[in-house]
């Protein structure tokens, strides 16, 4: 069964002079501390930076976490997976720079990740030029878990406490400049799950706001809903 608990932002609620602009979205995944791994057999759950387009597309760059005590960072591209990161590997007490970027003019899509922790980083660019009806236009974005148990219908404990901070969409201000951008906050988050479950094995503990964004951590726990937010100002 295929399970999920986090919040939506929609760019256009609060951005409409920009969200059509907007190409890029990042944040900080921190990873606090581990739990036993309760993961069933070929199972796996996802920690999820998930952007969706105009047509529903979704595009991720998760911490992965399986059965077998792997963990990883995966790129992900309309539900498949396309890219394992490894130079850049999951260890506690490290905080992670997670970003993806949409560029039209190179028909691609490139995933970055950062240890911000010891300054390695790798990327990913996923070349979409057999793709052209594709929609570089952001719809929507999730922050959240997601779980896939191939045992039981349940969501089980989750694998790591982490915090999630830096929470941001962007666009490049300056065409000379491919690496120029300038961001903005997601202002607010609204709570989104699949329905299935009564409840789930995570609480979300809102912390108010760190750079002027969203922080929060995902800790063991129980919990109906996800986050319900707005950034105050």
């Amino acid at each position: 069964m295929h399970y999920w608990i986090g919040s939506i932002n929609n760019p256009q609620t609060y951005y409409r002079d920009y969200f059509k602009k907007f190409s890029i979205i990042a944040d900080n995944i921190k990873i606090n501390r581990g739990y036993k791994n309760d993961i069933p057999d070929k199972s796996w759950m996802l920690y999820l930076l998930e952007v969706f387009n105009q047509q529903n597309i979704a595009v991720e760059l998760n911490l992965i976490c399986q059965f077998d005590n792997q963990n990883y960072f995966e790129a992900i591209f309309s539900g498949h997976n396309k890219y394992r990161f490894t130079k850049v590997l999951p260890e506690i007490g490290h905080n992670y720079l997670r970003q993806i970027r949409f560029s039209k003019s190179q028909s691609s899509i490139e995933y970055y990740l950062k240890n911000l922790n010891t300054e390695a980083d790798e990327t990913f660019f996923l070349n979409l030029s057999n793709n052209p009806s594709f929609s570089y236009q952001f719809s929507n974005c999730f922050t959240g878990v997601e779980w896939w148990n191939k045992i039981e219908n349940r969501p089980y404990p989750i694998r790591f406490g982490v915090e999630i901070s830096n929470l941001l969409y962007g666009y490049n201000d300056n065409a000379d400049d491919p690496e120029s951008a300038m961001f903005f906050p997601i202002n607010s988050l609204i709570s989104n799950k699949d329905g299935q479950s009564t409840s789930y094995p995570i609480s979300f503990e809102d912390k108010g706001t760190k750079n002027g964004c969203f922080c929060y951590n995902a800790v063991l726990g129980s919990c109906v809903n996800g986050l319900d937010i707005t950034l105050s100002g």
